[in-house]
């Protein structure tokens, strides 16, 4: 089996394409590596689409080097990789939808995305006008004796955004689950094609609001390599300082939200306690409880002045002194063990195969990490611990989280030890020409694929790929075989983004 470089190699190189290579190969290659994903030699990191041509972003899983082939100049086809590989299905399903595609071989010839509510189609390809009209939703089919459907969804109780699940299930048991998302698509690669940098930034940290840090670190970074810039080194480690703050904030928000979907609430109200501090402590910091617009293309827009630092040294300290005490709590109490334990279980294959990123693949044994495995500045500078746990049930995504705490705290001591002296940003260099670049970040979920096309000082094709579009399929095999009340737990477990995954 050839490796994905010499692949790559041998084909039509596409120039000014950064820090990766992209390449314009033929049918048969196309084929090739699909059938190279099918196999496992290959994993699927992004899979997107313009009005001629599509692209999929590959890891070699032999040596972990990365690349971006295409079949470009389509007439309106092209050979479906999920006829090979089924966790390129949404993908070309949403390919087809937003920009007129058709895969060729699609095992699932249903929308994704448009649910028939557009003013118009392929808002990325050729555009039809048409009117809003509602489609029919055939679900998947279930035969068996007594068995009975529940449907869930859009709207749920609470605070959180809209989603369908539809349960099939005997007596409480659960035999299939199917989901159907885009109820939130906000057309936000539309929006950002033909924008200018600093619009397009903001658009980018507005893809999943609570990774707006990891979008706009993974967008600059990838403006940066299009245009070969080096950013000051201050700036450097102020980026990964906010990314570890935002990791702290959402792991802890989401220990103490899976422990009170097993109704145990007391977890919920620590750990809210928790969060709380961290998003105070960005704030006084950054200027922003989330950090939102903090990091743009060429640097970050504000410095960590000495009453940032404080705070974020305080920040840590009282962590420290307090979350060993509710890791004994939950790992000490058995009616939440009785629930978590065994519970939604993600066998290492499916991670595998679907390369799942963050707590759901390292929980099921999928040992990647972007800080880790492509790493950059000043990760390759930091020491810190990827967990990885085999079980793949709630629990074990539980413990992933405990453990990034911890990690986060030594890389936030870290960084406040190490951050350097000079400025923070610098001025985006003049360009005429056609540019590509191209992001991998770790964000709290797992790995922001970010890929786009400059022209000149606007964004011609932006790509933003969140970590759930490979994790939501995997929810569906973890709830099979549990009962329907453990969903919630389930599904908290995972926290999957429903709007970086509707875009």
């Amino acid at each position: 089996m050839p490796m994905l470089s010499d692949v790559i190699k041998a084909s039509h190189l596409v120039p000014a394409h950064r820090p990766w290579p992209r390449a314009v190969v033929d049918v048969p290659v196309w084929i090739f590596l699909a059938e190279a994903l099918r196999d496992g030699h290959l994993i699927l990191l992004g899979l997107w689409g313009e009005k001629d041509a599509v692209h999929m972003a590959l890891l070699d899983a032999s040596d972990t080097s990365l690349g971006v082939v295409s079949l470009a100049g389509l007439q309106g086809t092209y050979p479906s990789v999920a006829r090979y590989h089924a966790p390129a299905l949404r993908s070309e399903r949403t390919i087809r939808d937003l920009t007129g595609l058709q895969p060729q071989g699609l095992p699932d010839t249903r929308p994704w995305l448009d649910h028939g509510r557009w003013d118009r189609r392929f808002p990325l390809g050729h555009s039809e006008s048409l009117p809003s009209q509602a489609v029919h939703y055939e679900f998947l089919p279930a035969s068996g004796e007594s068995l009975h459907q529940i449907p869930v969804g859009p709207v749920h109780a609470g605070i959180i955004e809209p989603g369908h699940f539809r349960f099939t299930a005997n007596g409480e048991t659960v035999v299939r689950l199917e989901e159907r998302l885009g109820y939130v698509h906000k057309g936000i690669e539309t929006l950002i094609a033909g924008a200018d940098l600093a619009k397009a930034a903001q658009l980018a940290g507005r893809t999943s609001g609570d990774s707006t840090v990891a979008y706009a670190y993974g967008f600059s970074q990838a403006v940066e390599a299009a245009l070969g810039m080096e950013i000051p080194s201050r700036a450097v480690w102020l980026r990964a300082l906010m990314a570890e703050l935002e990791r702290l904030a959402n792991h802890l928000g989401d220990i103490g939200a899976i422990c009170n979907d097993a109704a145990f609430s007391l977890m919920l109200a620590h750990c809210g306690v928790l969060r709380e501090r961290v998003l105070r402590a960005a704030d006084v910091a950054f200027g922003h409880r989330l950090m939102r617009d903090r990091i743009i293309p060429g640097g970050v827009a504000v410095d960590l002045e000495d009453n940032g630092n404080a705070a974020l040294r305080g920040l840590v300290a009282e962590i420290r002194r307090r979350f060993p005490a509710l890791v004994e709590l939950y790992d000490n109490t058995a009616s939440l063990q009785d629930r978590t334990v065994g519970t939604g279980r993600v066998v290492a294959e499916l991670a595998r195969q679907y390369g799942a990123g963050g707590y759901v693949g390292r929980a099921s044994g999928r040992d990647f990490d972007a800080r880790r495995i492509l790493p950059c500045s000043p990760y390759d500078e930091l020491a810190f611990d990827v967990p990885v746990f085999s079980e793949g049930d709630v629990n074990a995504r539980i413990w992933i989280r405990i453990r990034e705490v911890e990690n986060s705290l030594s890389l936030v001591d870290q960084i406040l030890d190490r951050l350097p002296a000079g400025p923070v940003r610098i001025e985006i260099p003049e360009n005429t020409e056609a540019r590509e670049g191209m992001a991998c970040v770790e964000g709290f979920r797992g790995d922001v694929l970010i890929w786009l096309r400059l022209c000149g000082q606007r964004i011609e094709r932006c790509h933003l790929r969140d970590p759930s579009w490979f994790q939501w399929p995997l929810l569906e095999a973890a709830i099979e075989g549990n009962i329907v009340a453990d969903f919630p737990l389930c599904n908290k477990s995972f926290n999957c983004s429903y709007s970086g995954h509707d875009l």
